[in-house]
């Protein structure tokens, strides 16, 4: 299912055994553009102490009630490695991490979810092949910080990063929400991270192999509801472009 991640945040985290905190924002990696771990702000539960939780652990999000469910106890979170100097997230830490969980690591394998595409909860079905494992180096990005990055068409700018929207199942980005009232008010549009060509993390520019024209004429779509699945098939059928769901379902198949 589909979310913004400006309405997850403020989300009650409910753990196995009580409440933990609140959703304060996302961090994703700028390969695959998938959420790597949530932000918590415990409050007054766990003072001065920067919570991170991985969607291995995220069992439901609860629209009606605004909840997401979380697979583990208070006990397990308080003694997970504490985040501390390895801010911004180290790969010393990440392994640390997964290790005191017992979590499959992202880095390690073909797939946005190392040997998987997708995040596998049933951990006594993970396959072990006994073959090295290609890694690959991480960069995490903030939600926080690259809303209001800009976006640079082939032949200009069109507008500035609003929001994400992020798939639950997966954990996936899926598109960028781009508000473009400088340049044609009153709309907004939707980018796919596979349409990037590069990013300038330094100068907050993205960069999509895309014209003006051709965002200006794609499906008209307004923020207050999320894409349908028609939405989407026309989305990518005006770009000429094939849906992530069938490459997804063919590296599903393929990862089996």
């Amino acid at each position: 299912m589909l979310d913004f991640i400006k309405s997850l945040k403020d989300y009650k985290l409910n753990s196995l055994n009580g409440e933990i905190g609140k959703v304060e924002e996302f961090y994703f990696d700028d390969k695959h553009w998938t959420i790597r771990y949530l932000v918590a702000d415990t409050g007054n539960w766990m003072t001065s102490r920067e919570v991170l939780i991985s969607p291995h652990a995220l069992a439901e999000v609860n629209k009606e009630e605004r909840f997401i469910a979380v697979d583990l106890t208070k006990k397990q979170i308080e003694q997970s490695p504490s985040l501390g100097s390895h801010k911004p997230v180290s790969r010393q830490y990440e392994e640390s991490y997964f290790q005191y969980y017992g979590w499959p690591t992202y880095w390690e394998g073909p797939y946005s979810w190392g040997m998987y595409s997708y995040v596998t909860r049933d951990h006594e079905k993970l396959k072990n092949t006994g073959q090295p494992k290609k890694q690959w180096d991480s960069h995490l990005r903030s939600t926080r910080d690259v809303t209001g990055h800009h976006i640079q068409a082939v032949d200009g700018e069109v507008g500035h990063v609003a929001d994400f929207i992020v798939d639950d199942e997966t954990w996936t980005i899926r598109y960028l929400v781009v508000a473009t009232q400088n340049w044609w008010p009153g709309k907004q549009v939707l980018v796919s991270p596979h349409w990037i060509k590069r990013v300038d993390w330094i100068e907050s520019k993205v960069y999509v192999d895309l014209s003006r024209e051709e965002i200006k004429k794609s499906p008209a779509y307004t923020a207050e509801s999320l894409p349908t699945r028609d939405y989407e098939a026309g989305l990518h059928k005006h770009y000429d472009l094939q849906g992530y769901w069938a490459d997804e379902l063919a590296m599903r198949n393929n990862s089996r």
